[in-house]
């Protein structure tokens, strides 16, 4: 009798360990896994919402931009633009709220990392905001490096750095003086540019942000011949093609690169890549176009349609691509912040005439250069960051779930 009583003590860490490591308990778990995933990634689309009136204002001012040296025709105050009311807005998602950007958070995030801003000049336009918002918390210090322009939190061991790349791949960029070059760019568009891509190594979070450098005369080279050119009827007849096609194999090269030089070696790194912003030059950009509108598009007011739509589907698609081919290496994380429709309701957030200083101090002229490309600082592009930040705190809270141990016999 006594021994009876201590079989069932002695057989429960059989059946315990039977239990746990049966195939009906393995498929619950993956399942679950599956599940968390799932809500994980269907949490927000900050893509979609409206711009609503903010009395708050924005979270730093032209002096806070003045430890960073902005690019001075970004800094719409300074050089005198007379309104205020497009500091006043806030972008709300239709299915969630968009916290306000926090510099601490943003800064705790890339504590012992490097942070590459990976593109043309919104890309450096975006890194310019952000260093603004966390000016406002810790002053980095410039530091010298080869190939980008950088800075170093030293409380934080952090590094964010910006490499201009305004193709993503080897190229040379067109010339506005027949003098000083060809009126056309050229791009290789199976060799990623190495300015940034020797970097890839010690990089632990890239964000992507390129298109408009597509839109102007090119010649297109792949395994180094000619296979089209845009806009550039008479030169050495070559076939006439469009933009789209070039654009999305150097953005599928860019990404290729980043996963089989990191992800593909066993090292983790995360990826962001930008969505296009649109301009809104009322005219054409080289033939006195501006951009005077003073307030947000309201609801239904615009769509988002052509080039701008096109070349959005494109990078989502390349995206969605090479989370597929990435998916075989541990440790790669890419997502796309979509801010193109976003941006497209904010034709009142670009410096306009006043990329430059005071432009109408001797009055009004009649031919007054614009920008309908880039953003005023303070201004909308500072909400990229503040997505930019709830996407990566979403990975911190991610849970890490491992497949390796689940195989397909045992979840049949």
């Amino acid at each position: 009798m006594r021994l009876l009583r201590w079989i069932p003590v002695a057989l429960f860490p059989a059946l315990f360990y039977l239990y746990f490591t049966s195939p009906s308990f393995i498929l619950l778990t993956y399942k679950n896994s599956i599940e968390k995933e799932k809500s994980y990634e269907n949490i927000c689309d900050y893509s979609n919402g409206t711009w609503l009136r903010d009395n708050k204002g924005p979270l730093y001012n032209d002096t806070t931009c003045r430890k960073i040296k902005i690019k001075q025709s970004q800094n719409c105050i300074i050089n005198g633009r007379p309104d205020s009311d497009y500091l006043h807005w806030r972008w709300k998602p239709s299915q969630c709220n968009l916290p306000r950007f926090e510099p601490q958070t943003f800064l705790q995030l890339i504590k012992n990392k490097h942070v590459a801003f990976v593109g043309d000049s919104l890309a450096r336009n975006q890194i310019e905001s952000l260093l603004c918002m966390l000016a406002t918390a810790s002053t980095p210090k410039r530091v010298k490096h080869q190939g980008s322009r950088r800075w170093h939190f030293a409380s934080y061991n952090a590094n964010v750095s910006f490499y201009w790349s305004s193709f993503l791949v080897q190229g040379i960029q067109r010339s506005e003086s027949p003098k000083k070059g060809p009126k056309y760019n050229t791009m290789y568009l199976d060799h990623v540019n190495e300015r940034w891509a020797r970097d890839i190594d010690e990089m632990d979070l890239v964000v992507i942000s390129f298109g408009h450098w597509f839109l102007v005369p090119s010649v297109y080279y792949e395994a180094d011949s000619v296979i089209g050119c845009l806009n550039c009827t008479g030169l050495n007849n070559y076939n006439e093609i469009d933009f789209y096609g070039p654009l999305r194999k150097a953005l599928r090269t860019s990404l290729n690169s980043i996963i089989e030089r990191k992800a593909a070696k066993g090292n983790r790194i995360d990826v962001i890549v930008e969505t296009i912003s649109p301009s809104h030059f009322e005219g054409d950009w080289d033939k006195g176009g501006t951009c005077s509108k003073s307030s947000p598009y309201r609801e239904g007011e615009k769509q988002l349609e052509g080039t701008d739509a096109e070349i959005r589907m494109i990078e989502l698609e390349e995206v969605k691509n090479a989370k597929e081919y990435g998916k075989q290496y541990g440790g790669f994380r890419l997502e796309a912040l979509d801010v193109t429709k976003l941006a497209l309701l904010r034709p009142d957030g670009h410096p306009g005439a006043y990329m430059n200083p005071f432009p109408f101090a001797n009055g009004v002229q009649e031919n007054v250069q614009n920008d309908c490309v880039h953003w005023c600082l303070p201004g909308p592009i500072d909400t990229w960051n503040a997505i930019l930040l709830q996407m990566m705190k979403k990975w911190e809270e991610k849970p890490k779930i491992d497949y390796s141990n689940v195989s397909t016999t045992q979840h049949r």
